[in-house]
Order: C-alpha cells, then sequence, then structure tokens
C-alpha cells in the first residue's frame, strides 16, 4: 500500500526515501528492504519563472485529491512491480525554492521505479485535484494557472 499524503507542512526527501527504502511501504515489507534496486525520487519545486512569481497559491479538494492520488498510485502498483511507493503533495502559499510534490518509487530494478514514477507524475498534473494561483513581484495576482495541453498529452503515452 502506498504512503500517500496531502498536507502544507515542508518534507525531508532524503527522510522520506530512506522510509521507503527501509521498508515503510506494505510492497517492501513482503520481501524485506534489501530486494530494492532501484528508489527514483522526483520532487517538484516552486519556481520563480524568472523573477516573475513570488509564491504559488496551491489548493486541493480535501478527501478527493487524496482519493485520486489513491487511485493513480494503486494503478503504478498494478503495471510495476513496485516494492515502495510515496507521493506527498503540498498545499498552500508555496514561495520559490520551496518543495511542492515528492514523488518515491522502489523495485527490484530501475525501469520499473523510473517508469511508475514517471507515471504518476503524468497523472498527478492532469488528474489530481489542485489549483495553483499565482502571486506576481508586482504584489498582483497572476490568476489561476490554466491546465497545460503538453500535460495531457504526455499522459497518451501511458494507453
Amino acid at each position: 500500500m502506498a504512503d500517500i499524503r496531502v498536507q502544507s507542512a515542508d518534507f525531508d526527501v532524503a527522510a522520506e526515501v530512506a522510509a521507503v527504502q527501509a521498508g515503510g511501504d506494505a510492497g517492501a515489507r513482503e520481501t524485506g528492504p534489501h530486494d530494492i534496486g532501484a528508489i527514483v525520487t522526483f520532487t517538484g519545486v516552486c519556481r520563480n519563472d524568472g523573477g516573475r512569481l513570488v509564491a504559488l497559491e496551491l489548493e486541493h479538494y480535501p478527501g478527493m485529491a487524496e482519493e485520486e492520488i489513491a487511485r493513480v498510485a494503486a494503478e503504478a502498483e498494478r503495471r510495476w512491480p513496485l516494492k515502495g511507493l510515496c507521493v506527498i503533495h503540498r498545499y498552500g502559499l508555496i514561495r520559490p525554492g520551496e518543495n511542492i510534490v515528492l514523488v518515491v518509487t522502489a523495485s527490484a530494478h530501475r525501469q520499473a521505479a523510473f517508469e511508475a514514477a514517471s507515471f504518476l507524475m503524468d497523472y498527478l498534473k492532469t488528474r489530481a485535484p489542485f489549483w495553483k494561483k499565482e502571486h506576481l513581484a508586482d504584489g498582483t495576482s497572476g490568476g489561476w494557472v490554466a491546465p497545460r495541453q503538453e500535460d495531457d498529452e504526455a499522459t497518451t503515452r501511458w494507453d
């Protein structure tokens, strides 16, 4: 079973990787942490967009966000032989340089870990119910960030 969290607090990437490696996920507990041969991490970080942004404000639909992330994580676990899986997504006001999202996948072999992490991020960008509002350096609001067509197109490789 995947470790899924939606939270306002920051996360410690190294601590989360160590937890997955130590067998913090049910899949790893079955065979032990020494059966993990590859761990892939993706950390999404807020950028300043060339100095234009001072923050992103992320909102989510409580309960629904966790359900959708769990649904996508379960699909990843069906598709790849994962030994561990952790997804953490933050909400609230996030400033440039701060973490937004973490995906950690563990498997006996690298290809499954890489593919599962990529799959999860493609679907988190398009299916997880989060909304981003820009806060601009000039003190104004840049409005809500629209979905990007290329993010939707990226998911077609998993059909």
